[in-house]
């Protein structure tokens, strides 16, 4: 019987998706469950054949240079591929996967809860209830924006963004979106196609996220960018924080240009922006668009696929490079 290949799995996943691993594979686990170093990356990776990794460990070209010849995979467990030099990973004979699908559902449920905590100030009530601090009523008290009727602005009209739009069309919003080329009619069910982003913004009253992060997208909300959008719009992120210029977003929200923001991710993870938090007018969440015991497993097992997959000389079905 030939010897099972050895897998590294760089995070802690759900038991049943290890369990799995651990049948199939030998697996290489991380116990404590921390972020390796880059050093520590490089070295794991040294003895085996496959890993198994989540977007906190980076496989920038640098690292990849220092990969075994006897590493044939990354079978990453995400969507977002914005942590492995595609490049780099294709130039080492390096075969990488993703695992597109399985989350769209939880991270456009995410992305309703992110636009209605920013809309209905939601973070801002919260705090005020635990902190004992809720001792006063008026008709003017706590009022927030209502998004019923409203239009909601995708950028990046992809699986999630998709799954986002049917999502807000529960609440009588009218879609717009961009995206490199309008989608077929059986898709867009009525969004409304906008060639550019400044047109798209212009009518985005929630203009919410959902485009890869890639060198164009890094940094498209911006100070000139957020001048496009209905004063007192709402900005959803649910996709990456490094679309997005924090500093021209603090200085919208303080402003009033924005209402508010509803944001699962950011520039520096895990920790996010003090500024940004400091602020009363935004909706923060710890990066858990995925988060559901559902979405972990089935993004956990589409990685084991790929991976099984691969070893049986097949082509995987999520290959990106």
């Amino acid at each position: 019987m030939p010897e099972k290949p050895k897998l590294l799995i760089t995070r802690r996943l759900r038991d049943a998706v290890q369990a799995r691993a651990a049948r199939d594979y030998q697996v290489v686990l991380n116990d404590d469950d921390r972020v390796f170093t880059r050093t520590e990356l490089i070295e794991k990776c040294q003895h085996v054949d496959a890993v198994l990794p989540c977007h906190s460990e980076h496989f920038s070209a640098d690292v990849i240079a220092e990969m075994p010849k006897r590493l044939k995979i990354i079978a990453n467990h995400s969507v977002g591929v914005d942590h492995v030099d595609l490049g780099a990973a294709k130039k080492a004979g390096i075969v990488v996967t993703n695992t597109p699908d399985v989350l769209s559902d939880a991270t456009a449920e995410i992305a309703m809860l992110c636009m209605l905590g920013a809309a209905r100030r939601g973070a801002e009530g919260d705090a005020m209830v635990r902190a004992g601090k809720w001792d006063f009523w008026s008709p003017a008290f706590m009022v927030g924006r209502q998004v019923s009727g409203k239009r909601f602005g995708v950028l990046g009209m992809g699986r999630v963004g998709q799954v986002a739009a049917e999502r807000a069309r529960g609440f009588g919003m009218e879609i717009h979106y961009h995206n490199r080329k309008p989608l077929p009619d059986h898709l867009a069910k009525g969004a409304i196609f906008h060639d550019s982003i400044e047109d798209l913004f212009a009518q985005s009253d929630v203009l919410s996220l959902h485009c890869p992060s890639t060198p164009e997208t890094k940094g498209i909300i911006n100070s000139k960018t957020i001048a496009m959008l209905p004063d007192r719009a709402i900005l959803v992120n649910t996709a990456r924080g490094n679309l997005v210029d924090e500093d021209a977003l603090v200085a919208a929200l303080e402003s009033g240009k924005l209402f508010a923001a509803g944001l699962d991710v950011f520039c520096s993870e895990p920790g996010g922006n003090p500024r940004i938090s400091a602020l009363d007018n935004v909706f923060l969440l710890p990066h858990i668009g995925s988060a559901t015991e559902e979405t972990r497993d089935a993004m956990g097992f589409r990685a084991l696929d790929n991976l099984d997959a691969y070893f049986q000389g097949k082509e995987p079905g999520d290959r990106v490079a």
